[in-house]
């Protein structure tokens, strides 16, 4: 038997071969070809799966002729998904699987679940996940789902990673993740296999483990149908039936398989790399990629029994433990693209591209140096599917009403299939997931990315081999770069701009005095033959983002900040979405939508919420009045009745166009949601010198009478027609001026000009960061996100409760007002100089009571600041008399730092500044 060690020894013999062709799939269903007796760490699945797929049958059983929900695909997350949604009560739910389950991508999976995540939202779905496969399942079926605790083991081989492991250590405390960094030597005698000479540290967590595919799948199976829940093996879907209603739109009908048709309005796609595949069938886009990847096992090891899995990130590499032997696996940076994915593909493995998985074997051997020696029992390599952000694809596809996702885990499918499969099953029965799954929403995609197969390539090859990269808060993608462009970009770019990439959108982070630093066409960072970037400006300053401490250029962000609080700053914040609400339920639409009064004469401007059925915030923007017109221009569209204006993040933009649209469905309004996101600009001129500066370009009186906070006007700049509004994301006296593509140039250059004088100068979306945190503004989806209510959240202010009006979410709002919260946001001060930047523990008299959603430096008052909901725990409610009288701390990296808590911003309080008042 082949060891380790020869294995590289042959692979770096081989000649030369191209690692982006395609290779085709070695079908073990056959009873041919070389990997058809391949010894795989899931033998029993892998021979079921040899004996029913070289004949082909029918259905395992009949088909329904009706269901109120089909799921396609019988992996995890389809398994997962049914099960949840038979526990919560749906009737006539249908697992359509077209060979047998898990014969997709499942049965090969490694099977590894880590309870720690840079996420706070996947920690909890991680949780679920284990409490379903460890002790839920087993207590009520009987069955053991084959899961073992084990424990994990991070690797540390530089500061930094270290740094992130006590990142997540901290955060694990707020979840109740029993965690330990180790030292070189306690990892050593808790793994005496390991080399531990070039080790920082590591970080141990017990309670991780390992699950097995196929004893996971076919529980959740035996349970689901317990349950009343159909599973019918060997039935692929052919097709899917639409229709469309009286206002056009687009609806499930039912699914088509060559044994007959199921009417229903509701489908699933959790059919894993084929999810594509099946998403064409409805007209629906699946930015999803397939790829191979590939671990090997080996043979027996002495001493390997009971040891924790183990992840090198450095290395990219993981030890799974098996038994008595080691899986070993890893993600490389050029990893192999299925490029046609076949249908009929079951139980199936591809040959190992040595010259590919090489580097995984090197890191393995200096990690674990016996295995160096060690044969190799087998080798397993197989599809996984990829997406461009690394998070999965869920929830109600735009294109077509009852159509859900449930696909694209990066392989991660096992271990967050629990968690994904309650919240997806939530979405199908109550219209919106449990928890903040907007990471995952498939409505967070803009079309013209989901229409682009370069991009989508790009940004998952990027996912794939940054998979086991440091998670830095600061940190750009740089592939699919240059999708979208505002019309200022190529005028910033030459003054140093920095971008950040938001969803396709290039939009300013910070303004580099050295000169222009451009994105350049993605390299694959030198994979494939491609030549990587030399002396590329961008990834240097990228690299020094790539830190937990302050960033070489912190100050200059600062300058940025203050400039802003001491004279002016000039934003660019043209990838904002601009949308039109107009028609003739257009106040109707917008009374329920929206949970502030915005029916306010025109030329009045509202910061409202948009909320759930829940009481959950989906949305936080602005609102402007129209007055209605005959005439068309470029700033509004001709409309009779009520009109309004909306101007909402661009990071967030599609998913408030979807979630708009979805209400507007629901609700049957009769009304027209326009976007002119493309079409219009944004520019906005903050601080006390603001005034000054655009009473030298509008021709408009801009005094606190004439122009008073929170109001709108059609004006002219430089002699172009803009819509001016007085508002302030920061803090300051400002304006923003939202101008026609084409006359965004001339009116940027005519304010910089103007403000030339008064101090004027470029700022970004980092001082937009730091200036909105130090004065309490909130950012949807870190302080507000679909589970937090703006009560809790601390913008009662912007809820119509005290009018009769109904709104969205109003009767969730009521009763939890009556109930008393059970959280609430809190803004804390650190004295220490030390950077924060989210998911550190809040402690609270001894005991961990939530952790930091948002955390910045606030320059004006010389301190970092952090946000974070709080609770009590003992179950209370948490009034103002809790959240004053406690005694804080804030954990950062393991470190706690004493923290002032404080019911108002810490900044400008009484908000005199937004006035004009200094």
């Amino acid at each position: 038997m082949a060891s380790l060690s020869r294995a590289l020894r042959v692979a770096a013999a081989r000649p030369r071969q191209s690692p982006t062709r395609g290779l085709g799939p070695c079908n073990l269903s056959s009873a041919s070809g070389p990997t058809a007796e391949k010894s795989v760490p899931y033998q029993r699945t892998l021979k079921e799966g040899q004996s029913t797929s070289v004949v082909a049958q029918g259905p395992s059983r009949p088909l329904p002729s009706t269901a109120n929900v089909v799921v396609i695909g019988g992996g995890s997350l389809g398994c997962q998904t049914l099960y949840h949604l038979a526990k919560l009560g749906m009737s006539g739910a249908v697992l359509l699987e077209r060979e047998r389950l898990t014969s997709g991508t499942t049965w090969h999976t490694a099977g590894l679940l880590w309870q720690l995540r840079p996420s706070d939202v996947e920690v909890e779905l991680l949780a679920h996940t284990r409490r379903v496969v460890s002790r839920e399942l087993e207590e009520e079926t009987g069955l053991h789902t084959g899961w073992i605790q084990n424990g994990g083991l991070f690797i540390a081989s530089n500061r930094q990673r270290l740094d992130e492991y006590k990142r997540l250590m901290s955060l694990g405390k707020a979840y109740g993740v029993e965690s330990h960094v180790l030292s070189p030597a306690e990892t050593k005698t808790l793994y005496p296999l390991m080399n531990v000479d070039d080790l920082y540290g590591t970080l141990y967590v017990p309670h991780d483990g390992t699950m097995d595919p196929a004893g996971t799948c076919s529980t959740l199976a035996r349970a689901a149908s317990a349950r009343g829940a159909q599973v019918i093996e060997n039935c692929p879907v052919t097709g899917i039936r639409v229709w469309t209603d009286d206002f056009g739109v687009r609806r499930v009908a039912g699914v088509e398989t060559p044994h007959g048709s199921i009417q229903t309005p509701c489908v699933v796609n959790c059919a894993g790399v084929w999810a594509s595949a099946v998403g064409r069938m409805a007209g629906v886009k699946v930015p999803l990629v397939a790829m191979h990847h590939a671990y090997v096992v080996t043979e027996r090891i002495e001493g390997i029994q009971n040891m924790p899995n183990v992840r090198d990130h450095d290395a990219s590499v993981y030890l799974r433990l098996q038994g008595d032997a080691l899986s070993v696996g890893g993600y490389e940076a050029n990893p192999i693209f299925w490029e046609e994915v076949s249908d009929k593909f079951a139980f199936g493995l591809f040959d190992l591209d040595w010259e590919v998985f090489t580097q995984h074997i090197e890191g393995a051997i200096n990690r674990v140096p016996v295995l160096e020696k060690t044969g190799i029992k087998s080798t397993v390599c197989g599809p996984e599917s990829f997406t461009p952000d690394h998070k999965p694809l869920m929830g109600e596809a735009p294109e077509l009403r009852g159509f859900f996702l449930g696909c694209g885990f990066n392989s991660a499918g096992m271990m967050l299939g629990g968690g994904c499969g309650q919240e997806l099953a939530h979405w199908i029965i109550h219209g919106r997931p449990e928890k903040d799954m907007h990471g995952y929403d498939i409505r967070r995609f803009h079309h013209s990315l989901t229409d682009h197969p370069r991009w989508i390539r790009e940004r998952s090859h990027e996912s794939y081999a940054k998979n086991y990269s440091v998670v830095f808060p600061h940190d750009e993608p740089l592939a699919g770069r240059n999708m979208r462009r505002d019309p200022l970009h190529e005028e910033l770019l030459g003054q140093g701009c920095v971008f950040q990439e938001r969803h396709g959108w290039e939009r300013p982070g910070w303004f580099h005095p050295q000169g222009p630093a451009p994105v350049l066409e993605y390299d694959y960072y030198g994979a494939y033959g491609s030549r990587a970037h030399e002396d590329y400006a961008y990834r240097r300053l990228l690299a020094d983002e790539y830190t937990f401490d302050f960033p070489p250029h912190h100050d200059t962000i600062k300058k940025e900040c203050l400039a802003c609080r001491g004279a002016a700053a000039v934003f660019d914040m043209s990838y904002f979405g601009k949308f039109y609400l107009v028609g003739l339920d257009a106040r109707k639409a917008a009374d329920w939508l929206f949970s502030a009064d915005v029916s306010r004469p025109p030329g009045s401007t509202v910061y409202t919420c948009m909320l759930n059925h829940r009481g959950g915030t989906e949305s936080d923007l602005t609102v402007s009045r129209l007055a209605p017109s005959h005439q068309a221009s470029p700033l509004a569209p001709a409309f009779e009745g009520d009109g309004y204006y909306l101007a909402v993040g661009g990071a967030v933009a599609q998913h408030n166009w979807s979630h708009i649209t979805t209400v507007l469905q629901d609700q049957k309004f009769q009304c027209q949601l326009i976007d002119s996101s493309e079409d219009l600009g944004m520019v906005s001129i903050q601080g006390p010198a603001s005034r000054a500066i655009l009473q030298e370009v509008l021709d408009a009186d801009l005094s606190n009478e004439a122009f008073p906070f929170s109001t709108h006007k059609l004006l002219r700049a430089a002699g172009h027609l803009v819509r001016a509004m007085r508002l302030s994301f920061v803090g300051e006296l400002g304006w923003e001026l939202h101008i026609p593509k084409a006359s965004c140039i001339p009116v940027y250059r005519a304010v910089m000009a103007a403000g030339a004088k008064h101090g004027l100068i470029n700022a970004g979306y980092r001082a937009i960061d730091s200036l909105s945190t130090e004065k309490g503004y909130r950012h949807w989806h870190e302080d507000l996100r679909p589970d937090d209510s703006p009560l809790e959240a601390g913008l009662a202010f912007t809820c119509k409760l005290k009018s009769p009006v109904p709104f969205l979410g109003r009767e969730a709002l009521e009763q939890q007002r009556a109930a008393g919260l059970r959280r609430r946001l809190v803004c804390f001060t650190v004295e220490d100089k030390v950077p924060m930047f989210g998911l550190e523990a809040i402690w609270r008299n001894g005991q961990v009571v939530g952790h930091v959603r948002r955390a910045d430096f606030g320059f004006a008052i010389d301190k970092t600041i952090a946000y974070g909901y709080i609770h009590d725990p003992s179950g209370g409610p948490v009034s103002l008399d809790f959240v004053k009288s406690g005694d804080y701390g804030l954990e950062r990296m393991g470190v706690t730092y004493g923290a002032r808590a404080h019911l108002k911003s810490p900044f400008d309080p009484d908000n005199k500044r937004v006035k004009g008042t200094y």
